[in-house]
């Protein structure tokens, strides 16, 4: 019997890379294709996939909680990350969200076909390129141990990050809600939060924080 695998990723020309590799083996089957974390939950919870390949960086609800809700309504479906991003806290928060595997988009076909089966097989799958620190805090259940002058960013959730870009980026409510497909009250609590987690308490020290991180270029 066929493994079955929904792709979640906003880039069509990588989807469709991503569906040609994974085709040319007899015993997987892609099901479906997904641009935004809101159509994989949906998606994940009416085809019920082997595997999700789940991108984090989507608009509307992004990976990190597609990848809770799933879990939360599907716990049987196994979700492989396909991401660009390296850092500590998304692959700590990957997984307890209840991924079951890490690789970046730079990584070759070979090494995606291979964690794909390693998930599917019931094991994890971390990417090469996971320093030996991440690999064991997720061993630990410790998460990366913050730093000093980075404490106060480390507080931060993706989805928190995701609103200091859009704030810095100059955006009003209405546009971050309906961006995001949320609320504009859940996109003013977010906003509250950030700014008492940062203890900055206005759009342009935001912008002027944001831009020493790198998030957005001044």
């Amino acid at each position: 019997m066929k493994k079955t695998i929904v792709i979640a990723e906003d880039h069509a020309l990588l989807r469709a890379g991503m569906r040609m590799l994974l085709s040319s083996d007899p015993e997987i089957e892609v099901i479906g294709e997904v641009d935004n974390g809101k159509a994989a939950v949906q998606m994940a919870c009416k085809l019920h996939p082997s595997i999700v390949l789940m991108d984090l960086s989507m608009p509307g609800s992004n990976g990190m909680e597609a990848i809770e809700e799933i879990k939360r309504r599907e716990p049987e479906i196994k979700i492989l990350v396909v991401t660009m991003h390296k850092t500590d806290e998304y692959i700590i928060e990957a997984f307890r969200n209840g991924a079951s595997g890490y690789i970046l988009k730079e990584s070759s076909h070979d090494e995606l076909r291979n964690a794909v089966r390693t998930v599917l097989n019931g094991k994890v799958y971390l990417s090469p390129d996971v320093s030996e620190r991440v690999v064991s805090g997720l061993l630990t259940g410790a998460g990366p141990r913050p730093s000093n002058n980075n404490s106060a960013w480390d507080t931060l959730t993706l989805r928190e990050r995701e609103i200091l870009k859009l704030v810095a980026e100059g955006h009003t409510n209405k546009y971050m809600a309906d961006y995001l497909s949320l609320s504009i009250k859940t996109i003013e609590k977010h906003r509250s939060t950030l700014m008492r987690k940062l203890n900055i308490h206005n759009a342009s020290a935001l912008t002027a924080y944001a831009i020493e991180k790198g998030i957005v270029s001044s």
